[in-house]
């Protein structure tokens, strides 16, 4: 049995951003919301195999510890728990509240859990800042925005709010650290570049939470998340050639939910606001995103069959311990060559 990563859960989480896409086209009357539904459940098929494969892999090699505490893998495995509120939220509690509304909190508060034992781990472990990439934004950050989004959605706005301020302050701190390692430290490693699309979903995943708990308004909170966002996702550009030159592993499933929130986002504010020709903006939004997730799920079925969808183990990197700086020609080196 190959050695199956923690990122595997990556690709349901993808899928239910892609549900909730269509979920909005559908509130604004735009699609049916069959859609969305038969996507939520396509990505808790995903999940369930996720699930069962990984600790199937894990448990056999007796790497789930070594998979929790790793410096590279270890803020993955958080997606394990994470997509499950959104499957709960918005695709049981529709059909049956209390059983959904029950769900919904029990993984919030095993995602509550993680990230705070993940952040307790990031202290008594033996880190180093090269290690940090930006999928160290999921056990928190995440957690806690997708917490709120959810909490919202089966009608607990104080819940909501108080996980909206566990990921909001979570995504201040972490995010200045990463970026701080990002513009200043050598380039990631090719494994590790498509995380670099998870820069664009706090922004967008905290206006998804705040919408769900203010009414959907656009108010003061929606344009002050709207400003950063817009920064980061047009930051993405510059990337392009980067992850063009990039060979398709599982790690491009780091694209899916992040740019789903962002497509989210997007046709929230074409409804509300109505621009010219605000219609056939949003259809382009949803085709582009369910394109976008469709590739890379076929390119992921290739690989599969391939036996090229893992790639190998990454290795720990440098420890805390390790040398901290490098001569600054071999930083700008790197970056040349990346």
């Amino acid at each position: 049995m190959p050695r199956i990563p923690p990122n595997i859960f990556g690709a349901a989480f993808g899928w239910a951003g892609l549900a909730g896409t269509w979920s909005a086209a559908g509130g604004a009357g735009l699609a049916p919301q069959w859609i969305a539904q038969a996507l939520l459940a396509i990505a808790a098929v995903i999940w369930v195999a996720a699930l069962v494969a990984y600790l199937a892999c894990a448990l056999g090699h007796g790497v789930l510890r070594d998979d929790a505490t790793h410096p590279v893998l270890g803020p993955f495995l958080s997606l394990a728990l994470i997509s499950p509120m959104i499957l709960a939220s918005t695709g049981i509690a529709p059909l049956a509240p209390a059983t959904g509304a029950v769900l919904t909190d029990l993984f919030i508060v095993l995602t509550v859990i993680h990230g705070s034992w993940f952040t307790g781990q990031l202290i008594y472990g033996d880190y180093a800042l090269d290690q940090l990439h930006p999928g160290y934004f999921l056990p928190t950050v995440a957690g806690g925005l997708v917490a709120a989004m959810t909490a919202g959605a089966v009608g607990q706005p104080v819940l909501g709010h108080v996980m909206f301020g566990y990921g909001v302050v979570c995504w201040f701190v972490l995010g200045s650290i990463i970026l701080a390692r990002l513009f200043f430290r050598p380039a990631l490693p090719a494994a590790l570049t498509p995380t670099l699309a998870i820069e664009v979903a706090p922004a967008a995943v905290a206006s998804l939470a705040w919408f769900g708990l203010n009414g959907g308004k656009i108010d003061g909170v929606a344009q002050f998340l709207a400003g950063y966002g817009m920064l980061i996702v047009l930051s993405q550009v510059r990337l392009l050639p980067m992850f063009l030159r990039l060979k398709f592993t599982i790690s491009f499933w780091a694209f899916t939910f992040s740019w789903a929130a962002v497509a989210s986002v997007a046709l929230h504010w074409l409804v509300i606001t109505r621009p010219s020709g605000y219609i056939a903006l949003a259809w382009i939004v949803v085709v582009a995103i369910t394109v976008l997730i469709g590739a890379i799920t076929v390119r992921s079925i290739v690989a599969l069959a391939a036996g090229t969808l893992f790639p190998p183990r990454p290795a720990a990197a440098p420890s805390a311990a390790a040398p901290a700086l490098q001569p600054q020609e071999s930083v700008t080196g790197a970056r040349e060559a990346h």
